[in-house]
């Protein structure tokens, strides 16, 4: 037996005569490319489905001078969740340029007859078109209006700031220069630091040269030592006050020899008032015996006359009688 022989059979392999053919090849084939096909495009319906392709939407245009960096398929967004997406740019007649953007009818409400729409693009990232709604309580954006886009490029202003920044650098080589006022004030507050530190201190910056500022020290020592002064007198005042061989004690002492006094006056005093009562007593005796007497000679008088009067009439029953006469007390 041939050794290649062996190892063909050993391996498996046969002849293309002993191969057995495939039945309805074709038809298996056409059913993969079909079902291929059918994938390829529900991939796609579902791709046009999850992008709201065959959702309802209302068509909003906006207008502005500039769309550079705005591209279809872009997303406009309210609040950072996309609402809209651009279908269409196109230039208007009066060369302003017409962005057709497709809104949700489902997000459709966000969008009032007040809101705003920008177009900004920034130094990081590409263009943005939002929008905002202040008040959502005005009436919904009706649909194909048309609003104006207020326009925003961060880059634009990079040549302004850039010219305010060499306009700083030019200021603030001015102001460092050596000549210049702001190092002139700084060599004063120098030399202001230096006699700060030298003998005269604050002081001596203050008074502006050392003979007044040694005139204000003697000043203050001498305050100092008539402060001492002043101390030693108080401390001498309050001894010679308050110790026991000092004045406030002889006052105590006066002042309790004077109320002793006004309490023997105070007695002397009620005593008097005793003798005045006892006075008028005996006042309102006399005054009563006075009463007692004029009485007494009214009296006394009326019957005096009553015999004044029978005594003429006894004379002039009488006329060789004597005339007689009475007298009062």
């Amino acid at each position: 037996m041939d050794p290649t022989e062996s190892g063909a059979e050993a391996a498996g392999l046969h002849s293309p005569a002993e191969l057995r053919p495939v039945a309805h090849l074709r038809a298996k084939a056409a059913a993969l490319l079909l079902f291929t096909l059918a994938l390829v495009f529900g991939s796609a319906l579902y791709l046009l489905y999850s992008r709201g392709v065959f959702e309802p939407t209302q068509q909003l245009v906006l207008t502005t001078d500039d769309s550079e960096g705005v591209v279809v398929g872009m997303d406009m967004t309210f609040s950072g969740f996309p609402i809209g997406r651009v279908r269409r740019i196109e230039l208007s007649e009066d060369g302003n340029v017409r962005i057709v953007v497709d809104v949700p009818r489902k997000d459709a409400h966000w969008l009032r007859e007040s809101s705003i729409f920008t177009l900004v693009r920034g130094l990081v990232g590409g263009t943005t078109i939002k929008a905002y709604s202040g008040i959502l309580t005005d009436p919904p954006l009706a649909e194909n209006s048309v609003r104006p886009v207020l326009r925003g490029d961060a880059t634009a202003e990079i040549p302004q700031i850039m010219a305010s920044a060499k306009e700083l650098l030019a200021n603030l080589g001015a102001m460092t220069a050596q000549d210049s006022a702001l190092g002139g004030v700084l060599g004063q507050v120098q030399s202001l630091a230096e006699r700060l530190q030298g003998p005269g201190g604050a002081l001596g910056v203050l008074m502006g040269n050392e003979a007044d500022a040694r005139k204000v020290v003697l000043t203050l020592e001498r305050a100092n030592a008539l402060i001492a002064r002043m101390e030693q007198l108080v401390v001498r005042a309050d001894r010679q006050v308050f110790d026991a061989d000092g004045v406030m004690p002889e006052v105590r002492a006066t002042v309790a020899q004077l109320n002793g006094l006004l309490a023997d006056t105070r007695q002397s005093l009620r005593k008097v008032d005793a003798v005045l009562v006892e006075a008028q007593a005996v006042g309102a005796n006399a005054r009563e015996a006075t009463t007692d007497l004029g009485a007494l000679r009214g009296e006394v008088e009326s019957n005096l006359r009553r015999l004044e009067d029978i005594l003429a009439d006894l004379q002039r029953k009488w006329p060789l009688a004597r005339k007689p006469e009475l007298e009062l007390p």
